[in-house]
């Protein structure tokens, strides 16, 4: 049934900006960042370029304020949401469909190797300004390539995305040392993404872990301010907020995928989490 989950498809994030061919891959330099503030995933992959400003962004449980000049990768898996922070910003963004940059890629996992499309830790990078200068001229030449109409547009821009996405692993892996939280935390994060529709106890996360409740508990409060019951149940809001946008699937049945006994038990847990019914939440969506 993942399928069915609200994702937004390549041809959408091109209508936004007023671009309507079919390509797998689009490019665009702007000045208006199409917030959308209700979670959402994607069809393709995004590397976005933030020149100037700041953005909020949200990306699963985390919330972070992305400012200039910083780097954002997101997975078509990443739920994330965006929301403004100040008026002036110019940021490039990258959309490209998975099967467009694997093209010629004996390695079908090639992506899926740089965690930084999507671990929520890792989804944006701050730039030095020697980084900002060489992201510039990277930026440049995509843009140059994107508005030619090349009959080699494709082979260069593919080029220029494995460019992009070993220079930033190189900023990851430089960073990454002096940024790591608590191992625990992390493990506990990674099997709650993985585990969440099935499970909503503590302890079976404590257990998954060989560790007690409780001093799992005591990491998670000191490393997040929130208890390992928050990020379970916040969790599940999320992912049904995200469900609740597609109006072809009934309360009934997203009760049934995120593991309630009954759609009155489902509504009651939303309705204490939100302030407002399932129903009222897809309806305000919709309007």
């Amino acid at each position: 049934m993942k399928n069915q989950i609200l994702t937004y498809s390549l041809t959408h994030h091109k209508s936004l900006f007023s671009h309507a061919d079919q390509k797998e891959y689009f490019y665009i330099q702007t000045s208006e960042h199409p917030y959308i503030s209700e979670p959402y995933r994607a069809e393709s992959y995004a590397i976005e370029f933030l020149r100037k400003g700041s953005i909020v962004m949200h990306t699963g449980l985390e919330k972070k304020l992305v400012q200039a000049p910083a780097i954002i990768t997101l997975a078509p898996s990443v739920i994330r949401s965006f929301s403004k922070n100040e008026e002036e910003i110019l940021i490039d963004i990258l959309f490209f469909k998975p099967q467009f940059f694997l093209e010629n890629q004996a390695n079908v996992f090639f992506l899926a190797q740089y965690d930084f499309f999507e671990n929520s830790s890792n989804h944006f990078s701050q730039l030095t300004k020697k980084e900002e200068s060489k992201f510039e001229r990277i930026f440049s030449l995509i843009q140059e390539v994107s508005e030619k109409q090349s009959k080699h547009q494709s082979a260069i821009l593919r080029s220029y995305l494995y460019i992009l996405i070993y220079e930033i692993d190189a900023i990851q892996k430089e960073k990454g040392s002096s940024e790591l939280q608590n191992p625990l935390f992390e493990k506990f994060k990674e099997l709650l993404f993985k585990d969440f529709l099935n499970f909503r106890n503590v302890q079976h996360y404590a257990d998954q872990l060989n560790v007690s409740r409780k001093y799992l508990s005591e990491v998670i409060k000191k490393n997040s301010g929130k208890t390992a019951s928050d990020w379970i149940n916040e969790m599940v809001i999320l992912e049904a907020k995200v469900l609740l946008q597609n109006k072809n699937m009934s309360i009934n049945q997203i009760s049934d995928m995120l593991h309630f006994s009954d759609q009155s038990i489902f509504g009651r847990f939303f309705k204490n989490s939100e302030g407002i019914s399932p129903l009222e939440y897809r309806k305000k969506q919709i309007d």
